[in-house]
């Protein structure tokens, strides 16, 4: 059973920081990318960014570019995202999803994260 446990959400000012964790389970974690996405209130599911297998390639969407950097730890079945100078449109449930069934399959709770001005 794949289980995906996301934490470090919070509100924040704009222009803060904030790290985001993913811890997965239930499936071969290094043998699939993986990916963050958001969803904020009443718009669709958003992807934020991708990391290949070994970490060696990372995508961002054109709304995060230079703020957020996504890393992964294969050791530890984990996955982050460092997430500088927020701004109010960041403001969304962050979710973290595996290549293997698509970044738009939310199998965890999200974490929320707020950005205020």
């Amino acid at each position: 059973q794949v289980r995906m446990l996301e934490s470090g959400g919070g509100s924040v000012q704009a222009g803060g920081s904030l790290r985001l964790s993913c811890v997965a389970s239930g499936y071969d974690f290094m043998g699939y990318g993986m990916a963050w996405a958001r969803q904020a209130p009443g718009k669709g599911p958003q992807w934020v960014s991708g990391i290949s297998r070994d970490g060696k390639h990372v995508y961002y969407t054109s709304a995060v570019k230079g703020r957020f950097t996504m890393t992964r730890d294969n050791t530890k079945n984990t996955v982050y995202l460092q997430m500088n100078d927020l701004r109010i449109d960041d403001t969304a449930l962050y979710y973290c999803a595996n290549d293997r069934d698509g970044w738009e399959k939310r199998w965890g709770q999200g974490t929320q994260v707020t950005v205020s001005s």
